[in-house]
């Protein structure tokens, strides 16, 4: 494994798996407070594992060091991409998607989240991992590489469900950017369940509950 790891368990044995991509900055502890507000009993004991990204300079931010899931250019976001390092850390992510595999835990109990940068590694990895995972959860993030989406995802991805939600006033990732990449997901035939809240860049409990009722729909059809 490339990626340092936390992980939470809610009981022995489990059934199904959620790993949970940071944002910017932060690191695996940052979701742990809200994946513990959960509830996905009525599926069973669920592993979370939280990945640490690498620590890297980040341009945007002066070159200051620190974890990222990839290098970012400007404000604009996808005017001029990390590529490379968009690419590295689709490895490491399907390196823990494998990895959950060989821990008993099939791919299409396997949910793939995220939020901003790691919204956009969840769209980049989900939509290119060679198994049918049971959902991509994206929290205030975009589609990264946009244009190479539809030669290189998987033909597993394509029946894969999608949540996608966005702050109706976020000044990091706009909402235009969370529904452009909406709309583009939709043309290509994705099924996504879209929210947007009275909010920032940040999280909040509606979102937590929406999330919550679609996780354990998703992890219910698997």
């Amino acid at each position: 494994m490339a990626l340092d790891t936390l992980e939470l368990q809610s009981g022995d044995h489990p059934v199904a798996s959620v790993i949970v991509l940071h944002g910017l900055g932060a690191d695996g502890n940052d979701f742990v407070p809200i994946a513990q507000e959960l509830d996905l009993s009525a599926i069973g004991p669920v592993r979370f594992v939280f990945p640490h990204a690498p620590i890297r300079p980040v341009t945007v931010n002066g070159g200051m060091r620190m974890r990222a899931w990839y290098d970012i250019y400007g404000p604009d976001l996808v005017r001029r991409e990390d590529e490379a390092g968009l690419r590295a850390s689709v490895t490491d992510v399907q390196a823990l998607l494998d990895r959950e595999v060989e821990r008993g835990i099939p791919p299409e109990r396997t949910v793939l989240m995220g939020f901003s940068q790691g919204c956009a590694m969840t769209l980049l990895a989900g939509l290119r991992a060679p198994q049918r995972l049971a959902g991509l959860a994206c929290l205030s993030g975009y589609l990264p590489l946009a244009a190479t989406t539809a030669s290189e995802r998987s033909t597993a991805s394509q029946s894969v469900p999608v949540f996608m939600a966005h702050g109706r006033v976020d000044p990091v990732v706009v909402l235009a950017r969370g529904t452009a990449s909406r709309d583009a997901l939709l043309a290509l035939g994705h099924s996504v369940e879209w929210h947007d809240y009275p909010m920032a860049h940040s999280v909040c409990q509606e979102e937590i509950e929406d999330l919550n009722a679609w996780l354990l729909k998703v992890l219910a059809a698997a």
